[in-house]
C-alpha cells in the first residue's frame, strides 16, 4: 500500500517508517473492530499518540479508514476493503446472499463478526443509516447482535455494570441468563427499544468450518414495522447464513 505522495512532507522525512507504521494501525483497526478509537489504536500498536492521531487523520483523508457515524472510533474504509477483495480468497464471498436478503426485505441488513468479544460490522446496508454504531458493539448486552455474541461464549453470564439505555434494556443478571439460555436454545437473537426507543432487529447465526458461531445476519428497522419474530424472514435469515462460512 503506498500513500498519496501528495503527503509525504508530513511524515517528517521517515516515509518507510511512517508507512510500516500506517500498516500497523490498519491492521490493528482490522483486529480490533468496527468502532476502535485512537487511543486503543495506539496501545495496541505502541504508537505514541499524537503519532497515531497524525497518521489515522491521514487514513481517513486517503480513504483506507473511515470514521464511525457519532466519530468516536474508526473503521476500514473502502481502498483497504478493495485491496483485501483484490487478493486471492478462500472464503465464500457473502456479498451476493447478503445482497439477495437485502432485495427481499425492505430494513437494515448486516453481516457482522465476532472476534473474542469484540463484535465487528463487516458488511453494513448503504441503504439504511445505522445510528448509535459504538454502543451497539460496546454494550454487547442491548443489542440483538450483542446478545448472540454473549449467547455463544463461554464466560457469557459473567457480565457487570450493565449500562440501561432504554427501560426495556435487560440488565439484571438472572434476566439476560435466561435471555441467552433461550437464544442458546432457539439460535435467534431478538431486541426491541433495548438500545434505542423505536428500534427493533433480530439476528441469526453465521458459523465457521468448524461450526461455531464467528458472526452472524442482523435484520435492523423501526419497531412495530419490524417483527423479529417474523417466520418468513427468520427462514430467509437462517437460509442465507447457512450458504456463509466466516472465520472468527
Amino acid at each position: 500500500m503506498a500513500l498519496r505522495t501528495a503527503r509525504t512532507h508530513e511524515l517528517g522525512g521517515h516515509e518507510p517508517r511512517a508507512v510500516q507504521k500506517a500498516l500497523a494501525l490498519l491492521e490493528a483497526v482490522a483486529r480490533l473492530g468496527s468502532g476502535a478509537t485512537a487511543k486503543e489504536i495506539a496501545h495496541a500498536t505502541s504508537t505514541p499518540p499524537a503519532t497515531a492521531y497524525r497518521l489515522l487523520n491521514i487514513l481517513v483523508a486517503d480513504g483506507f479508514l473511515v470514521r464511525i457515524d457519532d466519530l468516536s472510533g474508526f473503521a476500514l474504509g473502502r481502498r483497504t476493503r478493495e485491496l483485501a477483495g483484490a487478493a486471492p480468497s478462500t472464503e465464500v464471498d457473502y456479498s451476493q446472499v447478503i445482497d439477495t436478503v437485502r432485495g427481499r426485505t425492505r430494513f437494515g441488513v448486516y453481516l457482522a463478526t465476532y472476534a473474542g468479544d469484540r463484535i465487528r460490522l463487516l458488511d453494513r446496508d448503504p441503504d439504511h443509516e445505522l445510528t448509535g454504531e459504538t454502543a451497539l458493539t460496546t454494550h454487547v448486552h442491548a443489542s440483538a447482535i450483542g446478545k448472540l455474541l454473549l449467547a455463544n461464549r463461554a464466560d457469557g453470564n459473567s457480565l457487570a455494570d450493565l449500562r440501561k439505555f432504554t427501560s426495556h434494556t435487560i440488565v439484571d443478571l438472572a434476566d439476560l441468563a435466561i435471555e441467552l439460555t433461550r437464544i442458546r436454545a432457539t439460535d435467534v437473537a431478538t431486541e426491541r427499544d433495548e438500545i434505542k426507543m423505536g428500534r427493533s432487529a433480530v439476528a441469526v447465526p453465521v458459523r465457521d468450518d468448524t461450526g461455531g458461531v464467528s458472526g452472524c445476519i442482523a435484520v435492523i428497522g423501526r419497531t412495530g414495522r419490524l417483527d423479529p419474530e417474523d417466520p418468513e424472514l427468520l427462514d430467509l435469515l437462517r437460509s442465507s447464513a447457512s450458504q456463509i462460512t466466516l472465520c472468527g
